[in-house]
């Protein structure tokens, strides 16, 4: 009887223990997000393409095709978004944050540009992964419903 305690105290710790290390990791993309919202509404390009992995290998997929790399992805969003005006107010919403394992997550949700050279949404699906101990967007496909 005690060792069934014992396992089953062990599988309860296990289980408890993943489920905190998954509630961490969503509450520290959700984190990203904020720091995207906050960099994009202050006109900060630089500190919005931080939340992105400074890599060659990164991949932005939008209405105009797939760009490969960090730079050419801060180059596309300078070029599309030349002004502040352009810019605007960016709101994020998340409807889904998923674990595709360990370190790698999926998010899925909605942004909202409110700018006075009009108004676009649309949706999202970002691919993040921990490296060296900070969360980074390797993947960013976007795309209007509006």
């Amino acid at each position: 009887m005690k060792g069934l305690f014992y396992l089953f105290f062990l599988a309860s710790f296990f289980s408890f223990s993943q489920s905190s290390t998954t509630v961490d990791d969503k509450a520290s993309i959700l984190e990203v997000l904020a720091i995207q919202e906050k960099a994009w509404n202050n006109f900060d390009i630089e500190l919005f393409m931080e939340t992105y992995w400074k890599s060659d290998d990164l991949i932005f997929y939008g209405s105009s095709g797939v760009t490969k790399g960090w730079q050419n992805t801060l180059e596309r969003y300078k070029k599309s978004y030349p002004t502040k005006e352009h810019f605007g107010q960016l709101r994020l919403t998340s409807n889904e944050i998923s674990k595709i394992n360990a370190g790698v997550y999926s998010v899925f949700g909605e942004y909202h540009l409110t700018r006075t050279v009009g108004d676009t949404q649309g949706i999202f699906m970002l691919v993040l992964k921990n490296i060296d101990g900070a969360w980074k967007i390797i993947a960013d496909t976007s795309c209007k419903t509006d």
